[in-house]
């Protein structure tokens, strides 16, 4: 039976869709690593999910357990894998993860060492395997070699002084589809560590929006802060991450807490 690839996160900023949302893309964090959250998440309707395994406990096998989890709706789940390891993007996208995040790019060599990753010779490097794997859905997918790399989205992450030094020159690579900004590691990079709303951080990060799109690639930041996102997507941010699955649970739970285990005592007058 022939079946058809997923749409992938490039998928959001053709112009017809653009058009129809009249607004940035929204998604957020998935960290815990727990398949029931993604599918909880995932029915509540946003844009896009960004499966975490650079910075939480995940394996290969909790990753695609979270992408069967969020197949069945229509947020678009994107993976941002550990690091910028060509044997790494091989597994991922073999388990089917078709949109990826690649972190820490610092030079024009890192954005075409990634960009040769995902696709398959004499265009990258990427090993065959695909009728062996969930990401040609097991020889599913009629001409799945000639065409994966349409249905692969290649983002990767701006988030150093040394990247802002390169960016003209990193945007100009063959293959890179977007570009994230990382205002944490961007900021510590700039001397200014924990402090991502600071003018200079947040400035370096508009600067990237506007070259990204200038050279078309698609932009997108990290903002938990309401107003620093509506910010950037007034900056022209095409999408924005605004939250995380394991912040929203810690945030909420300190306020039911707060509400229902706070002892109230009267005061006595005498």
């Amino acid at each position: 039976m022939a079946l058809t690839p997923r749409p992938s996160l490039k998928s959001l900023f053709t112009d017809e869709a653009k058009a129809q949302r009249n607004r940035a893309a929204a998604g957020m964090f998935l960290s815990s690593g727990d398949a029931g959250i993604a599918e909880i998440v995932a029915g509540a309707g946003m844009d896009y999910l960004i499966i975490d395994a650079e910075h939480s406990p995940l394996s290969l096998e909790s990753v695609q357990n979270q992408l069967r989890a969020i197949a069945g709706y229509e947020s678009i789940p994107v993976v941002r894998i550990p690091e910028n390891n060509t044997t790494l993007i091989k597994q991922y996208l073999d388990l089917g993860a078709q949109s990826l995040v690649i972190p820490m790019i610092f030079t024009p060599d890192d954005a075409r060492k990634a960009a040769a990753a995902v696709a398959y010779p004499p265009e990258g490097v990427r090993g065959i395997g695909s009728a062996l794997a969930r990401s040609g859905a097991w020889g599913r997918y009629p001409d799945y070699l000639a065409t994966a790399r349409e249905t692969i989205t290649l983002t990767i992450q701006i988030e150093t002084a040394e990247a802002l030094e390169h960016l003209d020159d990193i945007l100009a690579v063959k293959g890179i589809d977007g570009v994230f900004i990382g205002p944490s590691d961007l900021s510590a990079s700039m001397g200014y560590t924990g402090q991502q709303n600071h003018p200079e951080v947040v400035a370096a990060a508009k600067n990237v929006i506007a070259k990204a799109k200038a050279a078309g690639v698609f932009a997108g930041v990290n903002a938990f802060n309401p107003d620093q996102a509506q910010d950037y997507v007034e900056a022209g941010a095409d999408f924005v991450n605004v939250g995380a699955d394991v912040a929203l649970l810690a945030r909420a739970t300190e306020q039911l807490a707060a509400k229902w285990t706070t002892v109230e005592t009267e005061t006595t007058s005498y």
